[in-house]
């Protein structure tokens, strides 16, 4: 019975607006604000207000043209944001968890000769970008791709490659001088 009326409220919250309007309004507005805040733009100093008001204008100009209906239908930002956000979520949620294990198991154990976490940003960007292009219809023609190969192949493929870069990394030359931990370089990655 309980479960039955968390249903009905969600539906009811997402008949109000919510995941159309309110939620991508505060995504933007909170991103848009940070990058402002970090960048200092106008300045040092206390200049929230201009970042609040230039955050507030790029939150209700995402918002505003898919409430009216203005967007073409394969350009909706706002359906793009909420079809790529579940995606995007899972690797975020992968990419974490892949840290909690490092941490837990080898979190001082020293990666020599490579920067995992380069590897590890390099890798989330790639399918992140894979994500957003095929929420957006970028990658139409990627069915003419697998039609010429075949999936079998194209997956052997992926294998093979997969498996080149694990043994490529297991048997590389390692530096003689000690490298950081996973951890420290992860961290002085998105240091500035």
């Amino acid at each position: 019975m309980a479960n039955y009326e968390l249903e009905n409220f969600i539906q009811t919250m997402n008949s109000w607006g919510i995941t159309d309007i309110l939620l991508p309004f505060i995504l933007v507005f909170t991103i848009v604000f940070a990058v402002l805040q970090k960048a200092k733009i106008f300045g040092e100093g206390n200049k929230k207000n201009f970042n609040a008001v230039i955050s507030l204008v790029m939150g209700a100009g995402v918002v505003i043209p898919h409430v009216m209906g203005t967007y073409p239908e394969q350009y909706d930002v706002v359906n793009m944001i909420n079809n790529a956000l579940p995606q995007v979520s899972i690797v975020l949620i992968a990419v974490l968890m892949l840290m909690l294990l490092i941490g837990i198991w080898g979190g001082s154990t020293e990666w020599k000769g490579g920067s995992p976490a380069g590897w590890i940003a390099a890798v989330s960007l790639v399918i992140i970008v894979w994500i957003f292009g095929a929420s957006a219809g970028w990658w139409q023609g990627w069915s003419k791709f697998t039609d010429f190969f075949g999936e079998q192949a194209i997956a052997l493929i992926v294998i093979i490659l997969i498996f080149g870069v694990i043994i490529w990394f297991i048997t590389k030359e390692e530096k003689t001088a000690p490298g950081e931990t996973f951890m420290e370089k992860w961290g002085n990655f998105f240091k500035r």
